[in-house]
């Protein structure tokens, strides 16, 4: 077992850095997605293998519950003009009402409180309004869809919201989704959940493993950089969440372990947990922030992918192991040219 951690107050932003090779940085996802690799990891020892994704059947057991996050993505980033004719980009970030979006807007200058938007094209028009300027200066946007279905609207004239490091285009949308994805309402993908294909969970119920859902909205606050250079003093963003009565009954009265898949389901999991590791069924929103020192008061195992330098995931999964092994993992995942980020390859941390 590897000790010598530092204390939670005493951890800075670049006790998490580590130096990546651009080409390791996934530009496409994997076909068929379960082909993608998988390196398990011991929790407490450190200890390393590696696998083929699929392969993760054998290091579940019967008893065991799964659980996911079905929240699905939306196409959410378009690209307008104000009213005086200059070009803008709008990242949907979360719903606030029938027609009220919390946005990200490039250029901001352009786009004050009263400022006009115009996004689609004549046969599918999508209007808004500027009405507040809020927290890290996001837009509320109310939305006029001229009598159409929003996201059906959206379909049509959005583009996924592709990571900035993923510069190649998606000729497929639906590989930046889950293949379980049912709720829409994300601004980027539950990455970790990628892997998995209808054939591979049904052989994971087969073997009687419980796949149970929840739900978190991902927004763009779990992605952005860390300033502060203590991490404790950093802030996150909150994200909507919902966990529903039977995946709390089938949690609760789980035989085997709980595995989250993603750190978003793991932040759901903990976040509606209480003292003693019971989920309570619920909907809120969470800005919890999971780092070297935190207690898991549910979670026991994680599926997850490998992690931007200095981020709040790369924080998470070194909380739930330790920060040493996971920097040790991430140098042996460079070594072994493993693919980094959202369509990368897997880590099974147990």
């Amino acid at each position: 077992m590897i000790t010598n951690e530092k204390t939670a107050t005493e951890l800075r932003k670049s006790d998490f850095y580590y130096d990546l090779p651009k080409e390791l940085i996934a530009q496409t996802p994997a076909e068929p997605r379960d082909s993608s690799r998988l390196m398990t990891v011991g929790r407490r020892t450190g200890e390393i293998s590696h696998r083929v994704f699929r392969d993760v059947i054998d290091l579940l057991e019967p008893g065991d519950v799964l659980v996911i996050n079905d929240s699905k993505v939306i196409p959410a980033r378009l690209f307008g003009r104000t009213e005086g004719g200059a070009a803008v980009e709008t990242v949907l970030l979360r719903q606030r009402g029938a027609d009220l979006w919390e946005t990200l807007v490039r250029p901001g200058k352009k786009c004050r409180p009263g400022a006009k938007l115009f996004y689609g094209s004549d046969a599918a028009p999508l209007g808004g309004t500027v009405v507040d300027v809020v927290e890290d200066g996001n837009r509320i946007i109310r939305f006029d869809t001229y009598g159409r279905e929003f996201f059906s609207l959206l379909d049509e004239i959005g583009q996924m919201p592709l990571p900035p490091y993923i510069t190649e285009k998606l000729t497929d949308r639906d590989r930046y989704q889950t293949v379980y994805a049912r709720e829409r309402g994300s601004a980027a993908a539950p990455t970790a959940g990628l892997h998995f294909t209808p054939g591979l969970l049904d052989r994971i119920r087969e073997k009687g493993v419980i796949v149970a859902p929840v739900m978190l909205h991902v927004g763009l606050g779990t992605f952005r950089p860390v300033k502060e250079d203590r991490i404790a003093d950093h802030v996150m963003h909150t994200e909507f969440f919902s966990v529903s009565r039977e995946t709390a009954e089938a949690v609760n009265g789980r035989k085997g372990r709980l595995i989250a898949v993603g750190t978003t389901s793991c932040r759901v999991l903990e976040s509606a947990a209480d003292e003693n590791g019971v989920i309570r069924p619920m909907s809120d929103d969470t800005g919890i922030f999971i780092y070297p020192g935190y207690r898991f008061r549910a979670v026991e195992g994680l599926i997850t992918n490998f992690h931007l330098p200095e981020s709040t995931l790369l924080m998470l999964v070194s909380a739930f192991s330790s920060r040493e092994i996971m920097m040790k993992a991430y140098g042996e995942a460079i070594k072994e040219r493993y693919r980094f980020f959202s369509f990368g390859d897997a880590m099974f941390i147990v």
